[in-house]
This record gives structure tokens, sequence and C-alpha cells, in this order.
């Protein structure tokens, strides 16, 4: 059991939260009850949930309480409070992606990911906020308006998955779900101080997750510590027949790991560590690269050898990333035409053309249409070969980089983002600024590999930096370790903003 401690009787953690709830300590119904009243005291003033009812959250308790008498064997997050982002379906909920063109959806199934999570004994703590459609690295492209930084109100969670990062942070719960498409974890992760997990492509199943690019979404685990994020991936983990993409050998025992860690002093010896130098060069904040190198050097205290790698190719990401993400959008959000589900445009008297036109053009934000645009554009006829077929080819390329530098080292190591959170609206008129926040991240999903941004300090300023440690394919244990070994070894995760409490 982990010994965290906080304001409640009871350990915070989803791992504290279950063993206690297990052993009888406590009672589901009481831990749901103490993150309603905080949810209810805090959200608003955060903008960090789209849906949220105390009393659907204190029915799902009484299920999962009556559950444990018989079945509490195979509850390993028996009462554990849970945000999903609103991407994410979950049946009879509304599901709105952020968007004005879904206001009115409610989801007719559960996602995959979330009947695991029920079947686990988790409890849902409603729906959170993000960026519309999950495109954005800031969260204020919600048509709901932005979600608020808990370590400071006038700054951005990071996006897209804004609101489930400050929920976690502000402690609305221990856990939320989270999609990366290119960060979209990660970096809200490290802007808010919390852990965030990406996995390996395949390794969590997509289905019920509405599709951004479908080669490069991946749903994961937004936690307070590493222990919890492992717990939470071996419920999220296996293969799903509703998913293509979903990998026959994606099942996952990563908490035995840390349990086993746990009974020692973890340590990283043996363990070979390397320094992509790409991701120290220009546009690296000073304050940011400080935190940074700071952690390395925690991190060959701890035993592990520093090795400088290249990866050549990767000053090619981002332009790759949004021929290739904006093509997928494209074609994804095709669907929302304001005839099956949805929105729809209010004059009756529009030709089928003209209805869709301009449901699209009310329904869909600003952000949303321009990437629609941009994708529309990289597949179209003439273009394709200059611009899709190329992205592909150096998207290969940066693939093949990652798998020579693991051929050298075991974890790959960089900031998880090249400053701390900015200002609400500092780079909202400015998209190219907006998207190199996301210059650290956008590789890994690009490769397909997994990687967890960990926090490891706080900048000039006071806010969070986050440390992102990267494995090679289905190198989820690796990287799960080299994490704990170096949470283990620091207080960083402990940190919280006294404001929040």
């Amino acid at each position: 059991m982990s010994s965290e401690t906080s304001l409640t009787p009871w350990s915070p953690t989803a791992a504290g939260i279950a063993h206690d709830v297990r052993a009888g300590n406590i009672a589901i119904t009481d831990v749901a009850e103490h993150y309603i009243k905080r949810t209810e005291t805090l959200h608003k003033g955060l903008n960090t949930h789209l849906q949220f009812d105390g009393n659907d959250v204190r029915r799902q308790a009484k299920a999962q309480q009556a559950r444990l008498k018989s079945e509490s064997a195979t509850m390993p997050l028996a009462g554990v409070p849970i945000v999903v982002k609103d991407n994410i379906c979950v049946s009879g909920v509304r599901t709105t992606c952020a968007s004005k063109i879904l206001e009115n959806y409610t989801a007719t199934y559960d996602a995959t990911v979330i009947n695991r999570l029920r079947a686990a004994g988790a409890v849902f703590f409603g729906k959170a906020n993000c960026d519309e459609f999950a495109m954005g690295s800031s969260n204020e492209n919600s048509a709901y308006g932005p979600v608020k930084n808990p370590w400071d109100l006038a700054r951005v969670p990071g996006g897209s998955s804004g609101g489930s990062a400050a929920a976690v942070a502000a402690d609305l719960a221990p856990v939320a779900l989270g999609s990366d498409t290119g960060g979209s974890i990660r970096q809200p992760a490290a802007f808010c101080g919390i852990v965030g997990l990406k996995t390996t492509y395949g390794r969590v199943s997509r289905y019920g997750l509405v599709a951004f690019g479908s080669s490069l979404d991946q749903i994961g685990p937004m936690t307070r510590t590493v222990e919890d994020s492992a717990l939470v991936f071996d419920v999220l983990a296996g293969f799903d027949p509703h998913d293509s993409t979903s990998l026959a050998n994606g099942a996952a025992e990563s908490s035995k790991l840390i349990a086993k860690m746990q009974s020692g002093k973890p340590d990283l010896k043996g363990m070979r560590v390397g320094i992509a130098k790409e991701f120290f060069e220009e546009g690296l904040d000073a304050s940011t690269a400080k935190v940074v190198e700071a952690a390395i050097d925690e991190i060959k205290k701890l035993g592990a050898s520093i090795k400088t790698v290249s990866l050549p190719h990767i000053k090619y990401s981002v332009a790759t990333y949004y021929i290739l993400a904006t093509a997928e959008a494209s074609a994804n959000l095709a669907r929302f035409d304001g005839i099956r589900y949805g929105y729809r445009a209010k004059d009756k008297s529009l030709s089928l053309k003209d209805l869709y036109r301009t449901t699209r053009a009310e329904g869909f934000g600003r952000e949303v249409k321009q990437r629609i645009m941009l994708g529309t554009f990289a597949l179209s006829s003439g273009y394709y070969d200059a611009y899709y077929a190329k992205a592909n080819r150096a998207r290969a390329m940066i693939a093949e980089d990652y798998r020579k530098a693991f051929s050298e080292v075991d974890l790959l190591v960089s900031p998880t983002a090249p400053t701390s959170a900015f200002k609400i609206g500092e780079k909202s008129n400015d998209p190219l600024a907006m998207y190199l926040s996301d210059i650290c991240t956008i590789p890994v999903n690009l490769a397909g590999i997994p990687a967890i941004s960990i926090p490891c300090g706080f900048d000039g300023a006071g806010l969070p930096v986050g440390l992102q440690l990267m494995a090679p394919l289905m190198g989820e244990e690796k990287l799960l370790t080299g994490a704990y070994a170096y949470e283990h070894a620091t207080q960083w995760h402990r940190q919280r903003h006294p404001k929040i409490g």
C-alpha cells in the first residue's frame, strides 16, 4: 500500500483507496462522498468538467459496494474515482468532445476501457473538458471555455486532455482518462505536475474513443503516481476484438513489477539511458532545461549509465504530424454532417449540400475547421504524393531513428514540453507557436512507442516541469521501472499548490 497522505483519512492514490476499500477500512460510498463534495466545490472554478452528476456517482458507488463481498478479488480498482475525458463514450452520458456539433449527443454504448474499468470496481466521476475533438495544446479550443491550471488560474493546463490533468492535480479524483494523439496526455500532465502515460499503439483499445487521428490516438491514464498509472494500465491493456488495431499480446502485469520494486530500494543499476540531443537544442526554455538536467543527474545517481544519442529526423516530426493527423481528422470528422446525429443547422429551407455546409460551419470551432481544411488539402488530387505520401515516408524514418537508438539504450529521456504552462491567450493567435508546444511529444506518437511524463521539479516561476521517458515498442515495463525508481528517489509528485490543498 502506498504511504501517501492528505486531508483524507485514507491514501489519495488509486492503489491506496483500492487497498483500504478491499480491506474494509473504508466504504466505497464514503470515498465517493468525499470526492463528490470536493468536485462540487472546485470544478466550476477550474472548468474541469463538462458533465458531473453527484447522484449518478452515488448510484455507481452503491453498486460497486454491493459487489465487494463476493467479487473483491476481481476489483483491483475498487471504489477508485475516475474522471473520463469527454471524447470517450460512456453509455447514457453526454459525449460532446467539447464541441457544439455534439452538444446534445448521448453515447449509446460504453467504450472498451469503460467496461474494463467498471469491471475492476472504478466509479466514474463525470466527463472532463478538453480541446474540441482533442485538437489543441492548451484546452482553449473547447466550445465550453478554457480549463484553468490549478497551479496558476491565469495559465493553461495543457491540451488536449487539460480537464483530466487539472482534475487530478486538484485532487478531484486520483485518476483520469485522457487520449494522446501527439502528446495530449503527457503535455498537460507536465503542465499540471502529475503523471501521464501514453502506451504502445494498440495495447489499449480505441473502441469507443471518438477518433481524431486513427493511426496515432491512444487512451491512457493520468494519475498522481507511477504506481497508479501501472495499476490502471494493467486494467486497460489487452486485446479487444472490437478494435482492428488492438494487439493480440497487449495484456500487461506492470503493477506486479512495481510491487516487487517496493519491497526493496528501487534503483536504475544496469539501465542504459539515452539523451537525444535534438530535444535539448533551440526552443527549449532555459529554466525548463535546468530542471530537466537536474533530473538527469538524479537518474545517473540511481545507477543508470547515460549516453548521448541522435534522432536525426526528429526535426521533421511536427510537419509530418500535422499532415498525417489532419488528413486522418478530415476523414474521421466527415461523419458529423447534421443528418444522423448531433447538431443540425436550424434553417429548414437549405438544400442538402447547404445543410452540410451550414451545420459544419456553425457546429465546428475554428481550430477543428482549420485542421479539416489542412487535411483535405493534403489528401486532394495532385497533392497526395507531395504531402501525405511523403509524410508517411518521413514517419517511417522517425520510427527507424528510435529503433536504432533503442539498440544502444533502454530508455530515452527528454523534457515533456519545451516550456512550462503559458498564460491563457498567450499563443492563441500564433498557431505555429502553439503547435511547437508538442515538439517533444509528437515523435513518440509517430513511432507508436510508449512514453510517460513524470514531475521533476519547478521552474523559476514556480510552475511544474515534466520529464519524459520513452521506451521501445511494448517496453512499458522498462518505462514504468525507470519512472518509478526516479519517483521513489524524489518528492516532486507529492507537491501540491497550497491553494489546492
